[in-house]
């Protein structure tokens, strides 16, 4: 597996704890949506941030960091590594740094890459930087079209244990149109799904 020979982490270090996670946002319906959910379940999770989505809407950023939930990145522009310079990836990440610090008041050091896929130089630039680089073990491929709430669901419960790190989206910012609300009709499921583990819902940042 590439993830494992990069040393890329795709589960939590420790085996006890759920990691639920979200990516592409703050999104204007959303998010707000999706911690509403997090609130009722009282369940913490880690949100990787873009960065230009958070320059169009630092008060919800701000407002997710309020909560009490991971603030991860996801970049400034959210790119394929693969197709980006070294120069041009290493302004990415300081400029996504530096916008998500200012609207959060937390300066994160978690990173998960657009699409899931690093660069060698992405990877080697992440890691001078101290960031913690991560993937996901589950996921609920919630951005596709044809996703329905039931199947986001099962694929990203199927075999949830201690460990796991849960990949989903509050935002259609880079998906299918208003794919988050087929996350959001799944989440409460999803949620009583870990919590019937016995696991505590666990931060991203435990996954090194």
């Amino acid at each position: 597996m590439v993830a494992s020979a990069f040393r890329i982490p795709c589960r939590l270090a420790s085996p006890a704890g759920i990691a639920i996670t979200f990516d592409d946002g703050p999104h204007v319906e959303g998010t707000p949506e999706v911690l509403r959910e997090l609130e009722r379940a009282g369940a913490r999770a880690t949100f990787f941030l873009v960065g230009e989505q958070v320059e169009r809407l630092p008060a919800l950023a701000a407002e997710i960091a309020a909560a009490g939930h991971e603030i991860g990145i996801h970049g400034f522009r959210h790119t394929l590594l693969l197709r980006r310079s070294p120069r041009a990836i290493r302004a990415d990440f300081e400029r996504a740094a530096a916008v998500i610090a200012e609207a959060t008041g937390v300066e994160p050091h978690v990173y998960r890459p657009p699409y899931g896929v690093f660069s060698a130089p992405s990877l080697l630039h992440v890691r001078r930087l101290g960031w913690q680089p991560l993937l996901w073990s589950r996921w609920g491929r919630d951005w596709e079209a044809r996703a329905t709430p039931e199947a986001i669901a099962a694929r990203a419960t199927r075999n949830l244990t201690g460990g796991d790190v849960v990949l989903l989206h509050d935002a259609d910012n880079y998906s299918s149109a208003d794919s988050w609300r087929r996350t959001v009709s799944a989440l409460p499921s999803i949620l009583a799904s870990a919590v019937a583990t016995g696991e505590p819902f666990v931060t991203a940042s435990q996954s090194t």
